[in-house]
Parts: C-alpha cells; sequence; structure tokens
C-alpha cells in the first residue's frame, strides 16, 4: 500500500510541471496506442498478402478499393501509413526501452564494481569505457550492424554497446562520493560482505541520477535507432520503424508526396519530445538544487 502511494505521489510530483504533464500526458497516449495498435489500425502493414499497388501513395482522406479512409494517406509499397506509423513506433519503443534498460543493468554492474573495488579495476574499466566514449555513438553501432546484420535483436545490442557507458560513468562517480559516507566505512567495520554493502548501501543511493539519465538514453536510442534505419543500416524493410518508414518517403519528399516522409518524423519528434520532457522533470524533482 505504501509504494502504491508513493508512486502515486511520484507521478503527482511530475504532473506538477507543466512540461511535465504535457510530457507524461503525451507519451502516455503515443505507448497506449502503439501497444493497441493491432485493435485500433485498419491494417496489419506487416501483412504483404493485403497489401495492394493501386494504393500506393494515395494522398491524406483518400477512400481507397479497399473500403476504408487513408487518414494520413499511403506510402510506396500501399501500406495504410497510420497503421504504419502505429506499428512503428511499437518497434522504435521496443528498441529504445530495451536497450536503454540492458545497457543501465550492464553499466550499473560496471561502475559499482570500478568505485568500490578501486585500484587497478577501477583503471582497467574506467579506462575500457573511455575508450568506448572516444568513438562517436553511430560510428560504432554502424560498424557492429554491417557485421552482425540487420534486425531487432541486432539493432538493441549495437545501442547496448553505444550507451553502457554513460551509465557506468555516472554510477562510478555517485558511488565514488557515497563509499567515503560514515554508513558504509560502519558498514566495512561490522565486516558485512562486499555484495551486501554494494546492494543495501551504495547501488540504493546511486539510482537518483541513472533514472535521468535512462530517460535521456531512451530518447536517444530511440534517435539513433531511427538514423540507422534511415541509414539502411537498422530494420529490415518487413519490420518499418519511424526511422525506415521516414527513409522510405524521403525520395518523394520534392515530388509532393510530403505524407509519406513528415508524418512519420512528426511523430519520432512527438516521442522524442515527450520523454525529454519527462526527463527533465524527473531531473528536477531529483536533483532540487538545479532548479534552484
Amino acid at each position: 500500500m505504501s509504494s502504491l502511494r508513493s508512486a502515486i505521489s511520484f507521478l503527482g510530483d511530475i504532473v506538477a510541471s507543466p512540461g511535465g504533464a504535457i510530457g507524461l500526458v503525451l507519451l502516455a497516449i503515443l505507448t497506449l496506442a502503439a501497444v493497441l495498435a493491432p485493435l485500433i489500425t485498419p491494417q496489419d502493414p506487416y501483412d504483404l498478402a493485403r497489401l495492394s499497388i493501386l494504393d500506393s501513395r494515395l494522398p491524406p482522406g483518400t477512400l481507397s478499393a479497399s473500403g476504408y479512409v487513408h487518414v494520413l494517406g499511403t506510402d510506396a509499397m500501399g501500406r495504410d501509413l497510420y497503421s504504419a506509423i502505429l506499428y512503428g513506433l511499437r518497434i522504435s519503443l521496443l528498441v529504445g526501452v530495451s536497450s536503454a534498460i540492458i545497457a543501465l543493468g550492464v553499466g550499473t554492474v560496471v561502475g559499482l564494481v570500478s568505485a568500490y573495488a578501486g585500484g587497478r579495476v577501477d583503471a582497467l574499466l574506467m579506462r575500457l569505457v573511455d575508450l568506448q566514449m572516444s568513438f562517436p555513438a553511430i560510428l560504432v553501432a554502424l560498424v557492429m550492424l554491417a557485421l552482425m546484420g540487420r534486425g531487432v535483436d541486432k539493432t538493441i545490442i549495437a545501442l547496448v554497446a553505444v550507451q553502457w557507458a554513460y551509465y557506468a560513468r555516472t554510477v562510478r562517480a555517485a558511488a565514488m562520493v557515497e563509499r567515503e559516507r560514515e554508513y558504509v566505512e560502519a558498514a566495512r567495520g561490522l565486516r558485512l560482505g562486499h555484495m551486501r554493502i554494494v546492494l543495501r548501501h551504495l547501488l540504493p543511493n546511486c539510482i537518483a541520477p541513472v533514472l535521468v539519465i535512462g530517460t535521456v538514453q531512451v530518447a536517444h536510442a530511440i534517435t539513433l535507432e531511427a538514423t540507422l534505419s534511415f541509414l539502411g543500416i537498422g530494420l529490415p524493410e518487413t519490420q518499418p520503424s519511424l526511422g525506415l518508414l521516414i527513409s522510405n518517403g524521403f525520395q518523394y519528399l520534392l515530388g509532393g508526396l510530403y505524407w509519406i516522409s513528415v508524418c512519420p518524423g512528426v511523430a519520432l519528434l512527438l516521442t522524442v519530445l515527450a520523454i525529454n520532457l519527462v526527463g527533465d522533470r524527473l531531473r528536477d524533482i531529483l536533483n532540487p538544487a538545479l532548479t534552484r
């Protein structure tokens, strides 16, 4: 019961700010629409048997031969763009959230071990972090996907490889401060196990900055996946994400068929904007000194 009250209170703190309220409502709408896509869309864009070349590149509001109105028009393959955007949003959110969670877990473990062990272990792990962060994220992801091939799972692996170092450095910085606190010294004096000290004392006090970084990295992962798919490296044509939908319509922009590329672009913009608004509000709640 107390955890439920804490969650409600936390949500109340988020919506107390106009930016946080807008971001949370917008993110909830987009997430709910993506989850319910099979129920609220007129077409399964992945079902090639239901696509017709006669319906390709129809403008928004056109009644097709299938008997329903294409609210946002169709793309070059004859897919209903409204349906394709919601299905693509599902994949973009899946890739972004999954890669951020896995990277958070890996980076948190590395950061805690580095801060608590110190010495050569700390130096070795931080040199690995420095090495990873010295390369542009898009370059690392491009090389990995070029070696592994296209696919949702491979894209998630590539995004984890370029994100974990941010969490590791953040967790290490927070854990280094907590390691010198009196309660940690007292736990060591009582000869508590290293695992217990790390999990019971260091980890809970490193959660706040990691949550803020996590929201930013979700938006960054979605944008990076869209960039990779736009370049034709990320997801296959049979599983279009928002980036791939934008790429498919890019060549038709100069021909006046703006909706094929602009509508997925607006969906991507709103998704990243909502996540960033919620992340900014989380930062203000977890670190009030920044707002002052």
